[in-house]
């Protein structure tokens, strides 16, 4: 049973910082690469950024510069920090392994956990 528990997230205002930490249990966690996704009402949930298992990172354009995500294999967890927050960086944020799809974009492969809602005011 593969179990994806978000936390870090909070309200700031836009310009300030925030980490947030997942932590997975039930796979093999450092043969995966991880992933940070973030999703708004009404919106798809999109991709923010993945790291690979071997340390390789890549980022939406969106957050490039600002955002950088790491991992540490012997906790089982992954973490996004997110800088130089902006009101657009509003949302519930997910972890999940992630896996190239036949489409060439990276999805999430197990059930979502609960997430973690950042919000950034003006």
């Amino acid at each position: 049973q593969v179990q994806l528990v978000e936390s870090g997230g909070g309200l700031v205002q836009a310009g300030e910082s925030l980490r947030l930490s997942c932590v997975a249990s039930g796979v093999m966690f450092s043969f995966e690469n991880m992933a940070w996704y973030r999703q708004t009402p009404g919106a798809q949930r999109e991709l923010v950024a993945i790291i690979t298992t071997g340390g390789g990172t890549n980022y939406a354009e969106s957050v490039k510069g600002r955002f950088i995500i790491s991992r540490k294999n012997l906790e089982r967890t992954v973490y996004l920090q997110m800088n130089s927050l902006e009101p657009e960086d509003t949302a519930v944020y997910y972890c999940n392994y992630a896996r190239l799809g036949s489409d060439g974009e990276y999805h999430g492969v197990y059930s979502w956990g609960a997430g973690t809602l950042v919000t950034v005011s003006s």
